[in-house]
């Protein structure tokens, strides 16, 4: 039950920072500026996107199909 909550959560978070990108044009993504006047407009959006937006949405994918899918491995050692 724990990786389906995760999941939720984490895919939850990845949409609401798409939704805040797309509709309020980046307005409540306070650390967006920061990262932008450290790394410059073009690499600190792209560090964004991934880190708050894809990477959230990829990891509560993963934890929800872990979940109804426990016998699938997708990282095999």
């Amino acid at each position: 039950m724990g990786n389906l909550i995760i999941g939720i959560i984490c895919l939850l978070y990845g949409l609401f920072t798409l939704y805040l990108r797309i509709f309020k044009e980046s307005k409540g993504l306070g650390k967006l500026e920061n990262m932008k006047m450290m790394l410059g407009d073009k690499l600190g959006t792209i560090l964004h996107v991934f880190s708050y937006t894809i990477l959230p949405i990829c990891i509560g994918l993963y934890f929800i199909v872990r979940y109804y899918y426990p016998e699938l491995e997708i990282f095999q050692e």
